[in-house]
């Protein structure tokens, strides 16, 4: 059971479509579930991740995040230090781009991950989200 969830920006540019999966009908169609439909996408809209999850991230898309910070590495470093720097910048961009670990724009101290989990012990079901796509006017 679930529910897809749409959204459409206020300048009328950028949509958002989304899955969000629970346990029944019920509470899908729940006040809770359905404000919550309507937080993540707005997420997805202003934030625009590439996925749910970091393990979700193409492996082509991460090796090319650590080629750009080894880049940036200063000569010089030894290779252990180089190595922790990009573990580092690696896990922002995936705090960054990844919707479950994205800081809540509603409220910068939960992740979106937290906010799933406040309405999961609202309703006493579990909630995840299964997928999302986001559409912006000029973009591919």
């Amino acid at each position: 059971n679930g529910w897809i969830g749409q959204y459409v920006h206020h300048n009328g540019r950028v949509g958002v479509l989304i899955e969000v999966r629970c346990e029944t009908d019920f509470v899908a169609k729940g006040d809770v579930f359905q404000a919550l439909l309507k937080d993540l996408c707005q997420q997805i809209a202003v934030t625009n991740p590439v996925a749910v999850q970091r393990e979700e991230v193409s492996p082509e898309a991460v090796e090319r995040e650590k080629a750009i910070y080894l880049d940036q590495i200063p000569v010089g470093k030894p290779p252990e230090i180089q190595e922790k720097i990009v573990e580092g910048k690696l896990n922002s961009y995936f705090k960054e781009r990844c919707l479950l670990e994205q800081p809540f724009i509603k409220d910068g101290n939960m992740t979106v991950k937290d906010v799933i989990n406040a309405a999961v012990q609202q309703t006493g079901e579990n909630m995840a989200v299964a997928r999302f796509t986001r559409y912006e006017i000029g973009e591919e």
